[in-house]
């Protein structure tokens, strides 16, 4: 593949001298962002991610902030998902649709307080959404990019590295719940969370001038816990079915079809703008769903979708695939017709490198 070439548009994060002199080997683009991909290997990142601790810079997750008396109001016009219930303190995984019940985006919302939240984005230019629905109803908030940049700690050892920073109280964070701790004075956010199912914590890095004392401080505390620069592992995030916007689901899918219906209380979500439209979808069900899948033999990367056959009708398409080290098979994200979509149908998958036997699993890897 050719090289990006770089340009002040595709933006440097806080954390990219650490990131360059940690040694990455490899970038995507995100949220008009850089977001490292690869350190020393994949399969090498991905081993490490499971045994030790990682710093990962992911500040590409881009934080539209949402701020005034219509706060509350407003989020709930961008998800199906009701919000009632959420208090200072919590993170909610919100799938955001449009009109249609599309999604536009699935991202995480921090309430911050009862007037103010962080929605922590996918990459889609989610802000100029969020502009046009707080600019056409006329709602009293602000919408806006703060200079907010998260910094993911993952992997086994993340509670002993983020207690040698912040505090022996940071590990009685709880999961999608967050906490405020203090770093050389300033007061940080920290969720645990993470693009991850190793465990960890997600550090909101609010101001970019304390970006590299930061990364500087996890690196030297955790010396001893074997802590790299590390990156969202493409083998593993596949191996347990999480989810990326962009390639696994687009507008042209429902939350349903995405296999995210129990995010959506599509009835109680008054004011939800796809709700009328969503509605329908709940009561009659998908007909085509995210489904795990097994591949044999060796999979080639996945930079397109694959089709998946059933004899010679098309039935669905793998969007994401990995071969897979610790389950000696390849490992795949597809999105699969109800007709087949029962655990142990087989399918063959035409990938570059030719078919492949596919045999939809009963559940993700990890």
């Amino acid at each position: 593949m050719a090289l990006i070439t770089a340009s002040r548009r595709l933006r440097r994060t806080p954390f990219s001298d650490g990131v360059e002199a940690a040694g990455v080997s490899a970038y995507t683009t995100y949220n008009h962002m850089l977001l490292p991909t690869v350190f020393r290997s994949v399969v090498e990142d991905y081993h490490h991610l499971k045994s030790a601790v990682q710093v990962w810079d992911v500040a590409a997750e881009r934080q539209v902030e949402v701020r005034g008396p219509d706060a509350g109001r407003l989020l709930q016009m961008l998800t199906p998902r009701d919000l009632r219930g959420m208090l200072p303190g919590m993170c909610y995984y919100v799938p955001m649709v449009d009109e249609t019940g599309g999604m536009l985006n699935d991202p995480v919302a921090v309430k911050l307080a009862e007037d103010r939240y962080w929605i922590s984005i996918a990459d889609s230019d989610l802000l100029f959404w969020v502009k046009g629905i707080a600019y056409g109803y006329r709602l009293d908030v602000m919408v806006d990019e703060p200079d907010v940049s998260p910094l993911a700690i993952q992997g086994p050892k993340s509670d002993d590295l983020m207690e040698r920073v912040f505090g022996e109280a940071v590990r009685n964070v709880k999961f999608f719940r967050y906490g405020v701790f203090e770093f050389q004075g300033r007061s940080l956010v920290i969720a645990r969370s993470g693009y991850s199912k190793q465990g960890g914590f997600e550090i909101y890095v609010e101001g970019s001038d304390i970006g590299m004392p930061l990364w500087n401080a996890l690196m030297e505390a955790g010396k001893d816990l074997d802590v790299r620069a590390g990156c969202p592992n493409g083998i593993e995030r596949v191996e347990g079915g999480l989810l990326s916007y962009g390639n696994d689901m687009t507008r042209d899918n429902t939350p349903h079809e995405t296999g995210l219906g129990r995010f959506c209380s599509t009835q109680t979500a008054i004011g939800c703008v796809g709700r009328d439209a969503l509605l329908r979808v709940s009561k009659e069900g998908p007909v085509k769903q995210i489904r795990p899948l097994e591949i044999e033999g060796g999979v080639p990367p996945c930079d397109r979708t694959w089709p998946l056959m059933a004899g010679d009708k098309v039935v669905g398409q793998i969007t994401s695939a990995a071969n897979s080290p610790d389950f000696g098979t390849g490992v795949a994200i597809g999105m699969v017709r109800m007709t087949h979509w029962d655990p142990g149908t087989k399918l063959t998958a035409q990938t570059p490198d030719g078919p492949r036997a596919v045999t939809v699993a009963e559940k993700f890897w990890i």
